[in-house]
């Protein structure tokens, strides 16, 4: 369906744009005025909820554009942005006669301000920082304003540079420390530190001049771009070709998805089975604030562009890549990471036997919705693949199942309608609304179940897309208890990669790249989205990001909440009290001391994220890093949690492992990691209750009796 949806888009965009565009009189140097077009068009036409380019856009653009270039306030003047005002709502209009005027003088000061500032941060590490003072920093770059003077620029970078330079000055301390025969010099220390931020920065300014005009124009496309939703993206032409070898999956680097932040690049998503996931020291929340390639200064990407700050991250399979990562609990620790290719066998779906007592029930952990869109029916998918799993544990007595659906990211909708169609007899599994109102129904339509017996869903906050229609699905239908975050990501928008050089005929100026269009919208088959408000679990347990802006609803511009009418459909008639059940789980997870636990560490979190003042004082910092250190091993007592329960492969995967030693292990990992789980817990907790309350136990109790 995406694809022909995206054909038939390319078809009503070319009969249009055909005539419009080979009428355009751009000059061979114009290219950026014929992209402005020609992205403008595409957007209007087609984005599935184009947004008016009138003043309050103007505005937009303007704003997002400067902080993008500095988001920490320490290149342009405020007499800069007092010369920029006079555009502050002429943009919209800027856009619609393809001028750049507003670009151009941007850019132009951009460039003088930063060779100012390379001027600038070297006179301010010539002196020494006096870590003995009592002074703060405060990290809330929005909230402040754009200074007034050099003096004033020089004071903020004195601070900001203070603040990087105090990390390496206590590294430089512990080594000294650590070496019983070596007197700790503390002014050599400082001042070796202050070396080290100067090549961090100097390694940092001359990358950004590499960096040609053509790049600068691309932020600032792009700026336009995002103010219609996250998820639509203009590629450049090369970055195009690297989007199309990462979807082939053959895209080599540390297997994280990252977004771009006021002080950092963000860990957003963790890719099953990639080099990040394998390692286990990173986790999402986690923010890179540095980069460096192996045994080399690292750089500091705070205020890099993402696209360049991927292109220092990303890199060979077999190279190591050192990120210095500001954890979530607000630590520092510089992690290396050999990029590799993800293990495509690791995003396929696996089940274990899970036993409690004279109790069998199974579980299957899928990473996400995977097929090969060549060959649906010979490859692997994730549907078949599920119910091959769910056969299997049939077979060796399964009472119930668990589908665990967490930091699931999505994939084919294709197979989400398969294998919800395992759970019910027929119906309805999604509703698709395009830019045109038009509304497709999803079916299943086979009669089969394959399932009939207990099921629970087990989602988080990095569940999404395609997770989140399975859960709403089974959740709608009453056939499952979802149990997990209060909410899931939120993701309830489809996308459509759209050539732009195939839109305009005649074209001199070569390939134009691509633009990545949000075209859809997913409802529930109740009527409502997903979008935004994902799906609200029926069993609400925290974890650690419950405090912590994840999802949709952290991204800037996200499409909003809506319904439509709902499908027709019938609820799951196979238990006697669905709502006593949740009921009861609710009252268990009240009491347990791992979920109270499991809270506190949230909230503590939330709190190291939510401080932005931060001491420039030695002893202070060193006092604050004990503490956080401290707190981390209180709650790291989570990992000592057991479940008492007892996690098996099945048969036939036992006798895989006399022939493969390394499945053996992945697999005995994963059990270890299922053991001290208390969400699994509380699912077969769940199971237990369902399978007493379902139509068929109360069946076979009236015969007996």
């Amino acid at each position: 369906m995406k694809n022909k949806l995206a054909y038939a888009l390319l078809m009503m965009l070319f009969a249009v744009a055909s005539c419009s565009f080979t009428n355009k009189s751009f000059e061979n140097d114009d290219k950026d005025k014929l992209l402005l077009d020609l992205i403008t068009y595409v957007l209007e036409k087609g984005h599935y909820d184009p947004k008016t380019i009138d003043d309050d856009f103007s505005v937009e653009v303007f704003e997002d554009f400067i902080n993008g270039l500095d988001p920490t306030k320490r290149y342009f003047l405020e007499s800069d942005i007092k010369d920029f005002e006079q555009y502050k709502f002429q943009i919209d209009d800027q856009i619609k006669n393809t001028d750049i005027t507003f670009f151009n003088a941007v850019y132009e000061r951009l460039m003088l301000r930063m060779k100012d500032a390379k001027e600038i941060y070297k006179e301010v590490l010539e002196a020494p920082f006096d870590y003995s003072s009592k002074e703060n920093i405060d990290m809330d770059y929005e909230k402040q304003t754009f200074v007034s003077s050099r003096s004033a620029l020089k004071e903020r970078w004195r601070k900001q540079l203070k603040y990087a330079t105090l990390g390496n000055y206590d590294s430089k301390i512990k080594v000294d420390e650590s070496d019983n025969k070596k007197k700790i010099n503390l002014k050599e220390a400082e001042k070796e530190a202050r070396v080290d931020t100067e090549e961090t920065l100097d390694e940092f300014f001359d990358f950004v001049s590499d960096l040609e005009r053509k790049d600068w124009f691309v932020q600032y496309i792009n700026t336009i771009v995002e103010e219609f939703d996250p998820h639509t993206y203009y590629f450049a032409p090369e970055e195009k070709e690297k989007f199309d070898t990462r979807m082939s999956g053959k895209f080599e680097g540390i297997g994280a998805r990252l977004q771009k932040k006021q002080d950092g690049v963000k860990i957003v998503e963790i890719i099953s089975g990639g080099p990040v996931w394998r390692d286990r020291q990173i986790e999402v929340g986690d923010e890179i604030i540095k980069v460096g390639q192996h045994g080399e200064v690292p750089i500091n990407i705070v205020e890099m562009r993402l696209d360049d700050a991927i292109k220092l991250i990303k890199g060979a399979k077999g190279t190591i890549v050192d990120l210095t990562m500001r954890k979530v609990d607000g630590t520092t620790e510089v992690i290396s990471i050999t990029r590799d290719v993800v293990e495509i066998e690791e995003t396929f779906a696996k089940s274990a036997n899970i036993i409690k007592g004279n109790e069998k029930f199974g579980i299957i952990n899928l990473p996400q919705f995977y097929v090969s869109f060549d060959d649906y029916e010979g490859e692997r998918n994730a549907a078949s693949d599920v119910a091959k799993e769910v056969e299997r544990l049939k077979e060796e007595g399964a009472e119930g199942l668990i589908l665990d659906l967490r930091d699931n990211g999505g994939g084919s909708l294709k197979t989400v309608v398969e294998m919800a169609g395992l759970f019910i007899k027929n119906g309805p599994i999604v509703q698709v609304r395009s830019n045109d109102d038009q509304k497709e129904v999803h079916d299943d339509v086979d009669d089969r179940i394959q399932w009939d017996g207990p099921l629970v869903i087990l989602v988080n906050e990095l569940s999404a897309s395609a997770s989140e229609i399975l859960a709403a699905a089974m959740q709608d239908y009453k056939r499952a208890v979802v149990i997990g975050s209060k909410q899931t990501f939120g993701k309830g928008t489809v996308q459509n990669v759209i050539p732009l050089d195939r839109i305009v005929r005649s074209n001199e100026h070569g390939d134009l790249g691509a633009i990545k269009l949000t075209t859809q919208k997913f409802y529930r088959i109740n009527g409502g989205s997903t979008q935004l408000e994902g799906v609200k679990s029926d069993v609400v347990v925290p974890d650690k990001y419950s405090y912590i802006d994840l999802g949709e609803r952290d991204q800037q511009n996200p499409l909003g909440w809506d319904k439509i009418t709902p499908a027709d459909y019938t609820p799951w008639d196979g238990h006697i009290d669905y709502e006593s059940t949740i009921a009861n789980s609710n009252k268990r997870m009240a009491k347990n001391p791992q979920i109270k636990l499991i809270e506190e560490n949230a909230k503590w979190l939330k709190e190291q994220q939510s401080e932005t003042v931060v001491s420039l004082n030695y002893i202070d910092y060193k006092e604050d890093e004990a503490k956080s250190i401290e707190k981390s091993k209180y709650f790291k007592t989570l990992s000592d949690y057991d479940s008492k329960l007892t996690f098996e492969s099945l048969k036939y995967e036992e006798s895989l492992f006399t022939k493969d030693s390394v499945l053996r292990q992945k697999r005995k990992r994963w059990h270890e990691d299922l053991v001290k789980d208390v969400y699994v817990e509380e699912a077969v907790n769940v199971l237990e209750d369902l399978k007493g309350n379902s139509l068929k136990a109360g069946k076979i109790a009236s015969v007996k009796g």
